[in-house]
């Protein structure tokens, strides 16, 4: 039987087509393999940093490091949505059933025995009062037959009637502040010192508290003992601790490195406080934080100073800045600025005996321990000794 022509010439094509379909299936598969490489060859890098900053030491849990490490590399702006979005979708709503009671914060140290400033009783913003709200009390050792470090919660804001605010007040008399670097911040110098309360110190240690902002984010000036590590910014809201002694809260107006006279300062954004008022700039955003700015509701913290010098420490959930000011203003503070914020950040830690002995939590944050800054630690912080020596030419306290 003669065979087809026209057949023959079908299968040749369809042989010709397989092959033309083989060849091109191979060059998509080779592209794909030296995609693949190339994404490999640049991720390379990446995990290489990822891995080696998680294997270094750090007093951070994995997941917190790992969120900071993604801001650090570029993703601050993915970071910063996610909690936009996050925090805003976790804001308290206004109103809601009245708190019975307040937490009880720390424990109650021997009564003084001799009389001694107390700061007034602060007036809370919920109506009816609750039992011991706005009361201050001791929660350390006693310095020189008073206390130097008290403590209250009070309810901040009748439209959220279960935020509690914490609150710290510091004996400038009995007290010597000090600064400490952490581990990573502030940047500038491979000279770090102990990265926590040193520890010929920890003999005389009251209190310590969380410093400001990252640099990255406040772009503050940062000193200790005359050795700069980021430069100074006028304007800019600063804490400074004096050569004689006192320590004050200010408007920074010098250069970029402190005088003599300065044994610690450190900036964090503008004054939230200034003259007993808030700041009537609270509403410009870009002013303070480049994360969150100034109407997300997250836990807060400022430092301020009250009119006769002494320290005011605050810290409270579901806070703007204008709220946390609010609430430095109604503890007595005439000058303030916002410290650090988010959830991880928040501590002030007291010790009820002498040695950094039986540390109280003073702010309840599930994600810091209340030894926190008694190990070495990634940011700065500030440690209240007892002071020494009675400090001279201070206000008389009446």
């Amino acid at each position: 039987m003669a065979s087809d022509p026209l057949n023959g010439h079908v299968h040749v094509a369809r042989r010709a087509d397989a092959r033309r379909t083989e060849r091109r299936l191979r060059r998509r598969r080779v592209y794909r393999r030296r995609a693949l490489a190339i994404f490999v060859i640049l991720l390379v890098p990446v995990f290489y940093s990822y891995i080696s900053t998680m294997a270094q030491p750090s007093s951070l849990p994995l997941g917190v490091r790992s969120v900071e490490w993604v801001r650090s590399h570029g993703g601050a702006w993915f970071v910063n949505d996610v909690e936009r979005a996050y925090y805003s979708w976790k804001a308290p709503k206004p109103g809601g059933p009245a708190l019975r009671t307040l937490p009880t914060v720390g424990k109650l140290a021997q009564a003084p025995r001799l009389p001694a400033f107390r700061p007034a009783r602060v007036v809370a913003a919920v109506s009816p009062r609750l039992a011991g709200e706005g009361v201050w009390h001791a929660v350390t050792p006693l310095v020189r037959g008073a206390p130097p470090v008290l403590v209250t919660t009070f309810r901040p804001d009748p439209v959220y009637p279960r935020v509690v605010a914490y609150v710290a007040w510091v004996d400038h008399t009995r007290t010597q502040l000090a600064l400490y670097p952490g581990r990573y911040e502030p940047p500038g110098r491979p000279q770090r010192g102990p990265l926590s309360v040193p520890w010929g110190e920890r003999w005389r240690l009251l209190a310590t508290f969380n410093s400001g902002f990252a640099y990255r984010d406040g772009h503050g000036g940062f000193a200790v003992n005359g050795k700069v590590f980021t430069p100074f910014v006028r304007g800019v809201g600063t804490v400074v601790g004096y050569a004689d002694g006192r320590v004050n809260v200010v408007a920074w107006h010098g250069g970029a490195a402190p005088g003599r006279g300065v044994v610690f300062a450190r900036q964090n954004l503008p004054l939230i406080v200034d003259g007993g008022r808030p700041n009537p700039n609270l509403s410009d955003s870009s002013a303070w934080g480049a994360t969150l700015g100034n109407a997300i509701r997250v836990w807060r913290t400022g430092v301020g100073v009250d009119r006769h010098g002494n320290l005011v420490y605050a810290a409270a959930d579901y806070q703007t800045v204008g709220s946390l000011a609010a609430i430095l203003v109604r503890a007595g503070a005439v000058r303030a600025i916002e410290l650090d914020i988010n959830p991880q950040w928040p501590t002030f830690n007291a010790y009820a005996r002498s040695g950094a002995r039986d540390p109280v939590k003073v702010v309840p944050n599930v994600q810091q321990s209340a030894t926190r800054y008694l190990s070495p630690d990634d940011r700065d912080f500030f440690a209240v000794y007892r002071r020494l020596r009675p400090l001279m030419g201070s206000v008389p306290f009446r």
